[in-house]
C-alpha cells in the first residue's frame, strides 16, 4: 500500500522556521501533484501548498512569501520550507499526494499522512 510519513515538525519561537519532509512509499508509478494542508483546532483544514509533477507551485494567501514547497521526484519527497513562523500557524501539517500506483489499477488516487504538529510559541 502507498505510504506518506511526514517529519520535521515541532516547537519554534515566533519568527523562526521549520523544514517539513513527506516520503512516499510503495509501488508508485507517477506522481501527479505533492503538497501540504494543516489543521488548527476548532478550524477546518486548510489548503497550504502544492507542486505539481512539473514544478508548478500554488499557495494559500497566508503564507505566500513565507513558505515555500519544493520536491525531489527521484526521491518521491516534498518539502515545506517555513519562515517568519507566527502563532496562527500552528496547526497539524498534512502532507497529501495524487499519484498512480499498482494498487489503484492506473487511476489516479488521492493519498494523505499521518500529519504532524508544528507549534508556534514563546
Amino acid at each position: 500500500q502507498v505510504q506518506l510519513v511526514e517529519s520535521g515538525g515541532g516547537l519554534v519561537q515566533p519568527g523562526g522556521s521549520l523544514r517539513l519532509s513527506c516520503v512516499a512509499s510503495g509501488r508508485i508509478f507517477s506522481i501527479l501533484t505533492m503538497g501540504w494542508s494543516r489543521q488548527a483546532p476548532g478550524n477546518q483544514r486548510e489548503l497550504v501548498a502544492t507542486i505539481t509533477r512539473g514544478g508548478s507551485t500554488n499557495y494559500a494567501d497566508s503564507v505566500k512569501g513565507r513558505f515555500t514547497v519544493s520536491s525531489d521526484t527521484a526521491k518521491n519527497t516534498v518539502y515545506l520550507q517555513m519562515n517568519s513562523l507566527k502563532p496562527e500557524d500552528t496547526a497539524v501539517y498534512y502532507c497529501h499526494s495524487d499519484l498512480v500506483s499498482a494498487y489503484g489499477l492506473g487511476s489516479p488516487e488521492n493519498y494523505w499522512g499521518q500529519g504532524t504538529q508544528v507549534t508556534v510559541s514563546s
